[in-house]
C-alpha cells in the first residue's frame, strides 16, 4: 500500500490509550475508561523479560501507584491466576493466565500463519532472520522470526522483545505506516522522552520517510547498533489485523547497504504485498 493509504488509516481509541499508556490513569473525563482494570493492567507491564519476581514496593515504584493500592491489586490477580505469589520471598511472578493471552494471541493471527513460510523463504535466501512486529506505546514489540538455516551469525530474539521505534528499521516503518497525526503525535512523545538525541533521531526518521515515499521500504544502517544493518516495510492493517512491520536483520558484515537497497528491500516489499494479498481474503 502507498503512504497516501496510510494517511487515511485511522487509529482506533485502543491504539491511542495504547500511545497514552499512563497519562490515562489520572483521565476522570471519559466515562467509559475503567481506571481500575487499568491499574491492574499496569501491574502486569511492570514485568520485563529479566524480571523473575517484584514485590509490590518494586511494582509502586515503576507504576507511581500507592503502595496499599498496589497490594490490592497484585492480591486480585494473583487471586485471578495472572500473578503467583512466593511466600518465601514474598515477591510475586507471571501467571500463567498471562501466558494463556499471549499464547491466543499469537496463534490467532491469520497474517502469522501467512507470512512464517514466507519469511522462512527470505531468510534463507539473505542469509539473514527476518522478523514480524507490532508497537506497544514507545517501543517495538517482536512477535516473530524465521532465521535462515545456514546462516553463521543471527540476530535471535525471543516474542515479546521490547525494541526502540527510533533507531530500529521496524520502528520506522511503523511510523511510515502511521496516519500523520498519530505519527506527529508519537514522534513528540519520543523527542519528550529522549529530548538529547532528538535531533539525530529526527534526522534518521525523516529519511525513512522519504525513503518509504519513494522505494517503499526504510532503512536502518548502525543506528540502532553500529554492528547491525536492517531495512523495514509496513503493512497496514487488513481485515481486522493491526499495523505490524516486517524487516530484515543481520550483522553489517552480512548485509551490506547496497544489497538492502537493490535486493533485499524490493524482496521484502514484495513479501508484504503477497501476505496483504493473501490476508484479505480471509
Amino acid at each position: 500500500m502507498s503512504e497516501n493509504a496510510a494517511l487515511n488509516y485511522k487509529g482506533s481509541k485502543a491504539a491511542l490509550i495504547a500511545m497514552d499508556g499512563l497519562d490515562l490513569l489520572e483521565d476522570n473525563k471519559d466515562r467509559q475508561f475503567v481506571t481500575a482494570l487499568a491499574r491492574g493492567l499496569e501491574v502486569l507491564r511492570c514485568f520485563k523479560p529479566r524480571d523473575r519476581h517484584l514485590g509490590n514496593q518494586d511494582i509502586a515504584e515503576r507504576t507511581g501507584l500507592p503502595k496499599p493500592t498496589v497490594s490490592r491489586l497484585t492480591y486480585t490477580l494473583t487471586r485471578m491466576g495472572y500473578l503467583y505469589h512466593d511466600e518465601k520471598l514474598g515477591k510475586y511472578q507471571l501467571g500463567t493466565g498471562v501466558l494463556s493471552l499471549g499464547f491466543s494471541l499469537l496463534t490467532n493471527m491469520d497474517v502469522l500463519k501467512i507470512a512464517r513460510p514466507l519469511m522462512q523463504e527470505l531468510a534463507n535466501y539473505s542469509h539473514t532472520v527476518v522478523s514480524v512486529a507490532t508497537r506497544d506505546r514507545l517501543g517495538m514489540i517482536y512477535l516473530d522470526g524465521r532465521h535462515s538455516t545456514d546462516a553463521t551469525v543471527s540476530l535471535r530474539r525471543e516474542p515479546g522483545t521490547r525494541m526502540p521505534i527510533a533507531t530500529t528499521a521496524m520502528g520506522r516503518a511503523m511510523l511510515c505506516g502511521l496516519p500523520v497525526s498519530e505519527r506527529e503525535k508519537l514522534m513528540e512523545n519520543i523527542r519528550q522522552k529522549d529530548p538529547a538525541h532528538w535531533p539525530k533521531h529526527k534526522a534518521g526518521i525523516e529519511q525513512a520517510l522519504r525513503d518509504y515515499r519513494d522505494r517503499g521500504f526504510c532503512l536502518s544502517i548502525g543506528d540502532w547498533r553500529s554492528d547491525v544493518n536492517a531495512v523495514g516495510v509496513p503493512m497496514l492493517p487488513i481485515a481486522g489485523s493491526r499495523l505490524l512491520t516486517f524487516n530484515c536483520a543481520a550483522p553489517s558484515f552480512v548485509l551490506r547497504q547496497h544489497m538492502l537497497e537493490d535486493d533485499i528491500g524490493p524482496r521484502l516489499v514484495n513479501l508484504v504485498r503477497t501476505i496483504e494479498a493473501e490476508t484479505s481474503r480471509y
